[in-house]
């Protein structure tokens, strides 16, 4: 039990810088209808109505094919596809709307699940539906007519933000009106995608029947930018892969393209994905980032709670000097931060002496999980390169640890006497710190 308690109180630790990133954010959730069937459907939708209760503005799009297919076997309508698309007939549209129509109850009800026993105990969510899809008809491609298939003209935008605004899931079906009152069958994961852009939304969440991308070892492939996505997107048409797995990644991309800055390609198989993915560091499925995953860039002054975050346990063990943050937020210029996906694993401050012609190199750190991938490396080149810039000659460090690693990347043992007076006044002698400097040659 004790065991179990410390991880859960871990757990909890890690997850809440996510929590608070997440609070007010736009996301679209996609979910195929064979995820809204059975035992499991009620788990994912309660795992959906959390996220609502930790302030994410959710907006949920399901898909409902098994749902509408089912209907039309027992009518003995024939399932018609050409493409990726359903030829929708008059018959074929009358089970969809009936199929959606049931879909959307089904859901309201598991969203308002209030049981003493259920994860959502004693709280009241509300769900909003409507009208919020303008469609157009597909019309007539390659010779095959597809009737009531229709795609996205128009989302209603302000509709669907201020019932965000009011706290609402809302949900968007994969149906669309015309303004001439025609009814057309959409495709789910293509209104996930139009809503995603049309609302800027912060992140789009596709759940998907298995792991959608692979590498050659056949593990699963973490996290894409938008240029290595691409590349994957073409190899796969090459491949003449018509797969859902190409469908997925060719919205992802287009997401990213139009101002969505995170998609998300999620294996609903696995209890709890989509909370895994949100609320750990490195999340269970595959991320596609419109901009850089992880940066490296001048710290500001709303990163001087990430910093503290980030240096707070080394201060605990007596690894660093304890920083106040009046002192951070005082001189947050001279810090570079690595940014991951909203959360800081490094940092490190330049302090210059211009009088001695040199700089101290301060509160260099990288979060535990995130050593060994080259970031400190990364990360002392661009602290190197400023100090260059500046017209310093030389950077030095004091340090009770990390002594063998500076001295591998080329710094020197050095006495105190060799620090900038106004340094050597600074000197705990308490700490017993090491001294190390490296030359700076100004031509690199």
């Amino acid at each position: 039990m004790a065991r179990d308690t410390a991880a859960f109180v871990q757990w909890f630790r890690r997850s809440s810088p996510y929590i608070n990133a997440h609070r007010g954010r736009t996301m679209v959730v996609s979910v195929g209808g064979g995820a809204l069937r059975g035992e499991r459907a009620a788990a994912l939708l309660q795992d959906i109505a959390l996220l609502n209760s930790l302030g994410v503005r959710v907006v949920l799009v399901p898909g409902a094919r098994p749902q509408i297919e089912e209907r039309l076997r027992l009518r003995n309508v024939e399932l018609r596809y050409h493409g990726d698309y359903r030829i929708t007939d008059a018959a074929a549209l009358e089970a969809v709307k009936e199929a959606v129509g049931a879909l959307r109850v089904e859901i309201e009800a598991l969203l308002s699940m209030g049981l003493a026993n259920s994860p959502m105990a004693g709280f009241r969510l509300r769900v909003a539906s409507g009208n919020f899809v303008t469609a157009k008809p597909l019309g007539v491609r390659d010779g095959v007519d597809y009737q009531h298939t229709g795609e996205v003209r128009r989302i209603d935008t302000t509709a669907i933000r201020e019932r965000l605004a009011a706290g609402n899931i809302v949900l968007v079906l994969p149906l669309g009106c015309s303004p001439t009152g025609e009814v057309f069958n959409l495709v789910a994961e293509d209104v996930a995608l139009c809503s995603a852009t049309a609302l800027a939304a912060d992140k789009l969440l596709y759940l998907t029947d298995g792991d959608v991308l692979l590498d050659e070892a056949g593990e699963l492939i973490r996290e894409l930018d938008l240029q290595e996505a691409g590349w994957h997107l073409e190899a796969l048409r090459r491949q003449c892969d018509g797969t859902a797995r190409l469908r997925l990644l060719d919205a992802a991309v287009r997401a990213c393209r139009q101002g969505v800055q995170r998609v998300h390609l999620v294996n609903r198989e696995r209890d709890g994905g989509l909370l895994l993915e949100l609320f750990t560091r490195d999340g269970v499925g595959t991320l596609v980032a419109g901009d850089p995953f992880e940066s490296l860039r001048p710290a500001t002054a709303d990163d001087v709670g990430g910093i503290l975050r980030l240096i707070e346990p080394l201060e605990r063990e007596g690894v660093l000097v304890r920083r106040s943050r009046e002192e951070l937020e005082t001189r947050i210029g001279d810090y570079l931060v690595v940014e991951r996906d909203g959360m800081i694993i490094a940092t490190a401050a330049l302090s210059p002496h211009r009088s001695a012609g040199m700089a101290e190199l301060e509160c260099f750190v990288i979060h535990p999980e995130y050593r060994g991938g080259n970031r400190g490396d990364t990360l002392l080149r661009h602290v190197e390169r400023e100090a260059r810039t500046r017209g310093l000659e030389h950077l030095f460090v004091l340090t009770t640890r990390t002594a063998h690693w500076f001295r591998e990347r080329g710094f020197e043992p050095a006495r105190l006497q060799d620090l900038p007076v106004e340094r050597q006044s600074l000197y705990n002698l308490k700490r017993r710190s090491q001294v190390f400097i490296k030359a700076l040659r100004l031509g690199e």
